[in-house]
């Protein structure tokens, strides 16, 4: 029954979301709604609210995402001097994943994993 799953995370400025994730990495534009944002790179798409008022100390917004390739994005990451995670970089975990984290500009954490 239950067929895709598309997080909702809280951004300050629509400008600067767009920024870090269409220029930076690598996303498209699906719909902007005013205060609502649409954007997608492959197959996962990213939903954003404005929340202007929102203290990135206190924004706990996180998503999981799942790569094939998590060597070479993570690589395509440090070209573009994309900072990862001071507690994030790239490291096979107990549960079986190989994966990485990063902060966007609200301070969402996005953590990509691959099984090994």
């Amino acid at each position: 029954m239950l067929t895709k799953v598309n997080p909702k995370l809280p951004m300050r400025n629509k400008n600067a979301t767009k920024d870090f994730y269409l220029q930076h990495l690598g996303f498209i534009e699906n719909a902007d709604y005013g205060e609502y944002l649409i954007i997608e790179k492959d197959n996962i798409e990213i939903h954003f609210f404005e929340f202007k008022t929102l203290d990135p100390k206190e924004n706990y917004g996180q998503v999981y995402i799942r790569t094939n390739d998590i060597d070479k994005w993570y690589q395509s990451l440090l070209d573009k001097n994309i900072s990862i995670h001071p507690n994030g970089p790239l490291q096979i975990k107990p549960w079986g994943q190989k994966e990485f984290s990063l902060l966007d500009p609200d301070n969402n954490l996005l953590t990509f994993g691959q099984s090994i």
